[in-house]
């Protein structure tokens, strides 16, 4: 990690500009020339030190949907089931967990018809039961990086507010976040490549993914880090059972602090999951997480019977949103 790697990271997860020839003028800003920063993008991807580059779309704002699912998975099978449910197109990522439900996953689709389907194919193909756990609330979304000089990691919030809203889009706008959802091109005109694939103008693409932007239906274009590979080693899937009556209070409280990176209500599914608020704490290690998570267990206080931190032990897969052809 040299110091324009760790600028341009810092700089550019989000922001990244809607221009005909957006690599020239953010080159510029490190003294260098287009050329050397898609050189150094390459580098980036190649290395793993960032998942992709491009437009983060949010499935739930574009007028499909989006949730979080579970199994429980025989030792025996993890790996048959793990590759079961990797080959369905609709899950986004893939970890597994410490914990009875040990294959945690995210699912997105155009329409809820196609979650719904989507989960019944699990649970046929795997015969197993699918724990669903869809966002009831939602109190933070946002995840920017935070890299210093002698290497460490630390989070940051992402400035402004959660955008709200979002749009039903058209047979172009599918078209642009199928071409997109994946990266855009690492080259000099990158909208033009983009146009070309989706039988329209460069102008025309710049317009609608900046339409898509104001809506939220993408949350930010740029560089999307592998926190695993930049230090972050522990992902702790916080979760505390809250009473009911305090649970938006709380929840808010949660969601500002500047350490958690995801927020949401879900459902409890009793007896064997009494949770209802879920937070991300990213941390160096278990020890950093559980320091966190012991700083939102104070917050809480009496208005929390129990609590539990799941940590990740293994990325099973992980792509992002991923429109079916």
């Amino acid at each position: 990690m040299n110091e324009l790697k760790r600028q341009f990271i810092n700089r550019y997860q989000g922001g990244f500009p809607l221009v005909e020839d957006p690599f020239t003028p953010v080159a510029a800003e490190f003294g260098m020339d287009r050329d050397e920063l898609i050189e150094l993008l390459q580098g980036l991807l190649d290395d793993g030190l960032l998942s992709r580059f491009g437009p983060l779309y949010d499935a739930s704002s574009m007028g499909g949907s989006i949730t979080l699912a579970a199994l429980s998975v025989p030792r025996e099978s993890y790996e048959e089931v793990t590759g079961l449910v990797n080959a369905m197109p609709e899950v986004a990522h893939n970890y597994q967990r410490e914990h009875t439900l040990n294959m945690w996953f995210v699912i997105a689709t155009e329409t809820p018809e196609l979650l719904q389907q989507a989960l019944d194919r699990i649970e046929q193909a795997t015969g197993l039961p699918v724990y669903n756990f869809p966002k009831l609330q939602t109190f933070y979304l946002g995840l920017w990086l935070c890299l210093d000089q002698d290497g460490g990691v630390s989070t940051e919030p992402v400035a402004g507010p959660l955008k709200q809203g979002g749009m039903i889009i058209d047979e172009l706008d599918r078209k642009i976040v199928q071409f997109t959802q994946a990266g855009i091109p690492l080259q000099a005109a990158p909208y033009g490549k983009i146009a070309k694939a989706c039988d329209c103008d460069p102008q025309t693409v710049m317009q609608r993914m900046q339409r898509m932007l104001d809506c939220g239906v993408i949350r930010r274009i740029g560089a999307i880090p592998n926190h695993y590979r930049l230090g972050l080693h522990a992902n702790g899937m916080s979760v505390w059972d809250v009473d009911d009556a305090r649970l938006l209070e709380l929840g808010a409280r949660i969601g500002r602090l500047e350490f958690v990176s995801h927020c949401y209500q879900r459902p409890r599914h009793l007896p064997l999951w009494p949770y209802n608020l879920f937070a991300m704490i990213h941390g160096h290690d278990r020890d950093e997480v559980m320091l966190k998570q012991q700083e939102v267990t104070d917050l809480l206080g009496s208005s929390c019977r129990q609590h539990d931190v799941i940590f990740s032990t293994r990325i099973l897969k992980k792509t992002g949103l991923r429109l079916v052809a």
